[in-house]
């Protein structure tokens, strides 16, 4: 149904474990995100998609597990802790024109 309605969109889709990974490599999507997957499995899914699409990691990466998970092979690493704790900063911006 996305595909039918944006054709010219990439499909990214979510996975919680290998059997959802299965059913987005037959549904043909052009992007899998891992979430919350072990190294382990992140590498049992390098396996699995064989270069087939790209595979983006998310979910439990910091400083201390992000090297890790790059060495599994995937793709791209989403680091959700980089904006998760955030506090926003109000600024103004005043202009003269002369």
């Amino acid at each position: 149904a996305a595909r039918g309605s944006h054709p010219g969109l990439l499909l990214e889709v979510e996975v919680e474990n290998l059997d959802e990974l299965t059913q987005a490599l037959v549904a043909g999507v052009d992007r899998i995100m891992l979430d919350n997957f072990t190294p382990a499995l992140m590498r049992e899914a390098v396996a699995l998609t064989a270069g087939r699409v790209p595979l983006e990691v998310s979910g439990n990466v910091d400083l201390v597990t992000i090297g890790e998970f790059a060495r599994t092979g995937v793709d791209f690493i989403s680091v959700g802790a980089l904006t998760k704790h955030v506090h926003a900063v109000d600024l103004s911006l005043r202009l003269q024109l002369d």
